[in-house]
């Protein structure tokens, strides 16, 4: 299993930016990808972005390309998500999380609140 850690989020106004942070431990040799979804009230939890271990591919969803940046720092086994053009509809609770061969753990989530 593979402990998760976000940090990073807060409130933000319109136009600004933010960094996400999510600190990996435990099984973290396993990993073969990470990234992140985010949930608004109410909604579904949706796919955000990812990035490969081996690699560094990365993935976007359409929403938040050219926008969000995901990078990752192997040796302090971290990924980061950093926000631009943050914008009202980003408000959500963000969620890290790590895949396995097998199984897929999940952070506690971190909120971020984009005021208009």
């Amino acid at each position: 299993q593979v402990q998760l850690v976000e940090s990073g989020g807060g409130l933000v106004q319109a136009g600004g930016s933010l960094r996400l942070s999510c600190a990996a431990s435990g099984r973290t040799f396993s990993s073969y990808a990470m990234g992140w979804f985010r949930q608004a009230p109410g909604k579904e939890r949706d796919f955000v972005a990812a990035i490969k271990w081996s690699g560094g591919t990365t993935y976007y969803a359409n929403s938040v390309k050219g926008r969000f940046t995901i990078s990752k720092d192997s040796v302090q086994n971290t990924v980061y998500l950093q926000m631009n053009s943050l914008q009202p509809e980003d408000t959500a609770v963000y969620y890290c999380y790590a895949d396995s061969k097998g199984s897929r753990d999940w952070g506690q989530g971190t909120q971020v609140t984009v005021s208009s």
